[in-house]
Parts: structure tokens; C-alpha cells; sequence
């Protein structure tokens, strides 16, 4: 049951511009009463504290045990978990066989998912059919039409709200509650919630707010998945209608229009209400690769999504002070708190490169993601199939498919993901992006149902993409469309892209571009026949992603640092603020969230090879990474491959105090650092030397 401290902090809980006064609780956690009944109504679910009842799926495996331990000593209200067929006790609590019998016995508020990804869509489908108010699942690579069934699922019901995949999870430092695998020395009790899909972004940023003496109410790790259950303008919302929250940090990065919708919310709110929360914002991937997933499963664009500068421009513009890294966060909200509008983009030397790239927005929408050509200036996931083959898929759908000869208007027609709607959608444009840009301001998106595409429009994607309006036409192209939608759901795509010209009254294929989902393959085996296709990676790329390290090559002949960085959403900052500082990153490098000093030595040996890097930045902020142990890992390094070039080394968070000692005291010319502007100056100052 909701406790009264906690009834105090829910005010009347605003949602989608219907505001509802009155709450009423249920045995299995709070409501919201309003004539409509949906996933939305679902979303004071996210109000955790120390009332909530916690259980784990999963509760006996190795992670979860020990995740569990620290949680319940920190001050969790653990109740007990779920173990398939098996009943029995588990560190002093209860296990039961299924999710549903935990409901009956242990009257659970919110449910953790740490089970395998190849299992964890079914422990999430089981944990919504037992209506478990609250399912946070941290697992990354869950395949993604795994997650479009989920939300399928989702939309039909009002009982439970999902957080995550690929989520750090939500904690109340507050309540002290923690679902989710978060540092817990980083947090302290305070004022300020925090939004994020980045994991290891937040974390420094819980940091930065508990070294300002501000501290956390709640974190809410959205995470970096392409379809994530919550998404940054619920959250808004939910921190909006918090007491304990007075001020806001917000990150986003590249991928999708979340951030749109969430600065589209903040304009909003800032308007009506009276005192609005003062809100400090960050967007990770102002460099992003051309053709490249940077790190994360939802962390690449497709025609008609923002840039992440145009995300940066529609905060600012909704009065959001933004900074450009997440130790800025502290001060930057601690002014805002005070009446002082500071600290954004400009007014430091870090910010003053993107302040410079901001005046150029409209006019080079997208000029940092040039390509070759315009079908390769689509963000790349782990396999694309040759362009043969997806001629292929298309023929056996009675599709006419063969290479352009020259003849005939090229329009865009693809298939991708809408992530507003959680939803596949159609995207259409009249004309191709240019070969110096990869702006798609024409491109249209037509969301559709995962199980119904035939509800989208022919008549109007025709006329968006100027066809005529011959019956010939129109049935060519919604047999296309059709197949598409098949080849879409039966290969597990995460994006179709086609090129096609009308020809002699009917539609032809001319290109074709076909990124299937690697989720489906690494975690589960489907759609082996056409993931053991030869790639054309780097085999650097290939290397590094065998030690489960994602590396990234710049394109830049000038760039010189080499990056070592825990985390995509830290990986990304750290090329983009350095940008800012006047560097230029030689590469994108996430050793993951688990990393070990062998992959700290494997990721010094791929970066090394890269004749351009003069100095390698090691930038750190520990999770589940320890800083002892990448510190362990640079010296290993140093030892094992003659590491040549000047190493700048950045440890906070997790073990850092431990993690500096072995740096200080190695006797190697390494340069070790606290503060990551004082890092990076130094080297910029290396690389330029």
C-alpha cells in the first residue's frame, strides 16, 4: 500500500493534457482515475519508494542475487522472487513458480527482469498477463519485433508500465528504492529527477548533482533501445507531479524523435504552469558516424528523424538550459534552481565549437553525415544484406527488382520504426537525400499496426511521392508495400529501404537497402540463414565486436585521439565534447557496461593500429565497470603492447579513489585526471603536439 509521505508527493497527476485530481489505490499498487483507461493511466506506476514490494525474475541466477543483496541493504522492500517450477527460499525470501503465483502471495508493486535476453520477452509478457503494476527490464539485445509484440501487448491494457530494455532501470534515492543495477555510492537523497537512455550518462550525472549538494529524487533510465517502454515526455510527466522533484536533468541522444516530443511537452509545460521545474538537458551524438549504430540498439536515424543538433536547437528553443557534458549538471541546475539562466551552450569553452555549428543548422541540415551515396547515408546496424539479396526477398514477394538504368524520377520508400507510436511505419519521400547529406526533410512517415498494415492510405503516400494516379500505380505500389510489410515482420527488419521509379504505369524496385535486426540472431539464432552472409565490416569492426567492444573509425584524415570510453551514451559525449574543446576524435569506442582489463588491453591494441591516433583518451565513469579495474587494464596494456603514444587517463565513479592510485603510482608516463575538461584540454594539447 502507498504510504502517506508517498501520497504526498503525487499532487494531481497531469496526462496528455487531461489532468486527474484524484487518485484511488489498488492492492497491487496506485491508479489513475480518469475516463480513459490505458497504457498512459499506467504511469503513476513509476512513483517507487519505500512503499514499493519488489520481486525478481530471475531471483536465483548469479547477477540477480547479488544485485539483490546490495538492494536490500541499501534499503529495497525485496520481497522475494520467481524461479520457473521451482518453489522454495532464496536469501531468507520466498520463490515461487511463477509470476502470477508471486502476485497472489507476495502482492508485488514492481518486478525486475534479470534473465538472459533470449528469455526475457517472455518474462516481460509474463509479468504484464499477472498485472504487476510496475516491469523494469535492464536486458539489452531483446529482438526487436519481440518488443513491437510487447507493445502490442501493452497498448490493449492499464494495469502494467513497462521501463526499459536495455535500461539501467529507476531508482528512488529518495524512497530508497532501487530496481535496476544502478552505482549506489553515486546517489544521495535530494531534488532532482533525472531522465536518461543513456546508463553510464546518468550515472555521472548523479554524480554531478550529489557533488553540487543537490542530490537525486528519481532516476528514471529510460534506456537506449530502439522502443523503449517508457519514453523521455512520460517521464516528464511523472517528475512534473512529483514533489520531491524540483528540478530536472534530461539526456537524449541521436535516434528516433522522443527528444522532439519531449521539448514539444516542455514548451508546453513551461506555458501553463505557474512555477515550472527548471529543466538542464544534454544530447550524446552531435559527431555520429556516417553508416554506423553508435553503440546502442536505437542509436542510428532514418529519413525524417531529427538530428541530434536539431534536438539540441528544440530545447533550447522550448527553454531548456543545455549542457554539453554530464558534470556540467550540478552547477548548471544548481543556477537554474537560484533564478540564473547559465550555462548554456556558448558560455564555456567546451560548448563554443557547437555553439559555431548551431548558426549553420538550417542551412546544412545534417552536413556532418555525409555519404558516398544517398542510400548509404542511412545509419547502419550490425548486417545489412548485399543489395542482391534483398532483390531477391523482393522477387520471391512477385516483386520486379533489378539495378537503376538511368531512366525515371528515384523516390524513397522504406520501412522503419516509428518510436512515438512504438509502431512500424512506412516512409515515403518524393525525392532521394543528396550525396552530400543525408537531410530527409521530405520524407513522410505513415505509422501502421505490426499486424495490419493494409489500415495505411495508398491514395495519399501516392500523392506524397507524386505518382500518378493510375489504378496500375496504385495497385503496384500497395503490392509493394505489402511486401514490404511481410519482409519486414519475417525477417525481424529494423529498417527496408527501397528506391523505385514509376515506369510504364506500374512501380519498379531499382535499389534496395535491407538491415535486418542482430538482436534476433545474437540472442535467439533466427534468421541464421541470412546473418552467416559474408560482411564487408572493417575487420577491426568485427574484431572488437568478437571481445564485445564496439569501435567506430571517424572519417576525419585530421582526427588524432584515440577514445576509450565505458558506455555509448559516454562514448558519444566524449567525441562530441571534445569537438567542442577544439579535438577531433579518431574513433567511437564503447568497451560495454562489464568491461574486464583484457577488454581494456584488447581496445588500446584495435585503437593503436589507427596510424592517425597520437594519444589515446581514457574516459571512465564506473557502473559495473570498476575504476581499479581499468586502471589494471591501461597498465596491462602499457606492459603487454608497448603502448608508444601519451595516455591521458579519466577514472570517476565506481572504485575511482583505487582506480587513480594504480595510475599515480605506475611510474608510466600516463597523465591521470579527476575532472574531464582538465582531461580533455590535455589531450587536445597532446594530440597538437
Amino acid at each position: 500500500m502507498l504510504d502517506v509521505a508517498r501520497h504526498s508527493r503525487l499532487g494531481s497527476f497531469r496526462l496528455s493534457g487531461l489532468r486527474c485530481h484524484r487518485h484511488h489505490l489498488h492492492s497491487r499498487g496506485f491508479r489513475t482515475s480518469s475516463v480513459h483507461q490505458n497504457y498512459e493511466s499506467t504511469l503513476p506506476n513509476l512513483l517507487i519508494g519505500k512503499h514499493t514490494r519488489v520481486i525478481f525474475q530471475g531471483f536465483t541466477g548469479r547477477q540477480a542475487t547479488a544485485n539483490a543483496k546490495d538492494s536490500i541493504e541499501w534499503g529495497t522492500n525485496i520481497v522475494g522472487g520467481v524461479k520457473p517450477g521451482w518453489t522454495g527460499e532464496h536469501l531468507g525470501l520466498p520463490v515461487l513458480p511463477t509470476v502470477r503465483k508471486a502476485m497472489e502471495v507476495l502482492k508485488p508493486d514492481a518486478t525486475g527482469i534479470y534473465v538472459a535476453a533470449h528469455q526475457a520477452a517472455g518474462a516481460i509478457e509474463e509479468a504484464i498477463e499477472a498485472e504487476v503494476p510496475l516491469v523494469v527490464a535492464v536486458a539489452e539485445h531483446i529482438p526487436l519485433h519481440d518488443m513491437l509484440r510487447i507493445h502490442s501487448i501493452l497498448k490493449t491494457q492499464s494495469k502494467s508500465r513497462l521501463v526499459g530494455p536495455n535500461s539501467p532501470g529507476i531508482i528512488s534515492s529518495v524512497g530508497k528504492c532501487r530496481i535496476g543495477f544502478q552505482p549506489l555510492p553515486c546517489f544521495s537523497p535530494g531534488k532532482v529527477g533525472i531522465i536518461a537512455k543513456s546508463g553510464t550518462l546518468s550515472y555521472e550525472t548523479v554524480a554531478s548533482t550529489t557533488r553540487a549538494g543537490l542530490g537525486q529524487s528519481l532516476c528514471i533510465g529510460i534506456g537506449g533501445d530502439i522502443l523503449p517502454g517508457t519514453d523521455l515526455r512520460e517521464a516528464l510527466s511523472v517528475l512534473e507531479n512529483d514533489n520531491d522533484t524540483e528540478a530536472i536533468a534530461l539526456i537524449g541522444e541521436i535516434g528516433g524523435t522522443l527528444e522532439m516530443d519531449a521539448a514539444a511537452w516542455i514548451k508546453d509545460y513551461n506555458s501553463r504552469a505557474e512555477s515550472p521545474k527548471p529543466i538542464v538537458g544534454l544530447v550524446a551524438g552531435v559527431n555520429e558516424a556516417p553508416g554506423r549504430i553508435m553503440g546502442h540498439a536505437g542509436a542510428f536515424t532514418i529519413p525524417g528523424e531529427p538530428s541530434a543538433r536539431d534536438k539540441i536547437k528544440a530545447f533550447i528553443e522550448a527553454g531548456v538550459t543545455m549542457v554539453n557534458h554530464p558534470a556540467k549538471f550540478g552547477d548548471a541546475l544548481k543556477k537554474r534552481l537560484q533564478g540564473r539562466q547559465e550555462f548554456s551552450y556558448g558560455q564555456s569553452p567546451l560548448h563554443a565549437g557547437l555553439r559555431r555549428k548551431m548558426h549553420t543548422l538550417c542551412r546544412r541540415p545534417g552536413a556532418t553525415r555525409a555519404a558516398s551515396s544517398p542510400i548509404q547515408a542511412i545509419q547502419k546496424r550490425t548486417l545489412y544484406l548485399p543489395t542482391e539479396t534483398a532483390f531477391d526477398l523482393l522477387r520471391q514477394h512477385g516483386i520486379t527488382a533489378a539495378p537503376y538504368s538511368g531512366h525515371g524520377t528515384r523516390h524513397l520508400l522504406a520501412v522503419g520504426i516509428d518510436r512515438s507510436s512504438r509502431s512500424p511505419c512506412l516512409i515515403a519521400s518524393p525525392s532521394l537525400p543528396s550525396a552530400s547529406s543525408a537531410d530527409s526533410s521530405n520524407a513522410k512517415r505513415f505509422p501502421f499496426s505490426y499486424n495490419a498494415q493494409d489500415t495505411l492510405s495508398i491514395e495519399r503516400i501516392a500523392s506524397h511521392l507524386s505518382l500518378s494516379k493510375s489504378d496500375a500505380t496504385t495497385t503496384s505500389l500497395r503490392t509493394l508495400i505489402r511486401a514490404l510489410a511481410a519482409i519486414f515482420k519475417d525477417r525481424e527488419a529494423f529498417y527496408l529501404e527501397t528506391e523505385i521509379v514509376e515506369r510504364l504505369g506500374a512501380i519498379k524496385v531499382v535499389g534496395a537497402r535491407f538491415g535486418l535486426d542482430d538482436a534476433a540472431y545474437r540472442s535467439l539464432g533466427r534468421q541464421g540463414d541470412l546473418h552467416s552472409l559474408p560482411t564487408s565490416d572493417d575487420p577491426a569492426i568485427v574484431e572488437a565486436a568478437q571481445h564485445g567492444i564496439v569501435y567506430i573509425p571517424l572519417p576525419s584524415t585530421t582526427a588524432s585521439i584515440g577514445t576509450l570510453v565505458n558506455g555509448a551514451g559516454l562514448a558519444m559525449n566524449t567525441v562530441d565534447a571534445l569537438a567542442d574543446a577544439g579535438g577531433e576524435a579518431a574513433n567511437f569506442l564503447d568497451t560495454g557496461g562489464k568491461a574486464t582489463s583484457e577488454t581494456v588491453k584488447k581496445s588500446f591494441e584495435i585503437i593503436l593500429r589507427d596510424p592517425r591516433v597520437k594519444v589515446v583518451f581514457v574516459n571512465i565513469f564506473g557502473g559495473l565497470t570498476l575504476g581499479d579495474m581499468i586502471a589494471r587494464g591501461v597498465l596491462l596494456a602499457f606492459k603487454e603492447l608497448g603502448v608508444q603514444v601519451p595516455v591521458v587517463v579519466r577514472i570517476r565513479g565506481t572504485n575511482e579513489e583505487e582506480g587513480q592510485r594504480i595510475i599515480a603510482e605506475s611510474g608510466l608516463p600516463l597523465f591521470a585526471f579527476d575532472g574531464f575538461e582538465e582531461a580533455a584540454a590535455k589531450a587536445i594539447e597532446l594530440s597538437k603536439a
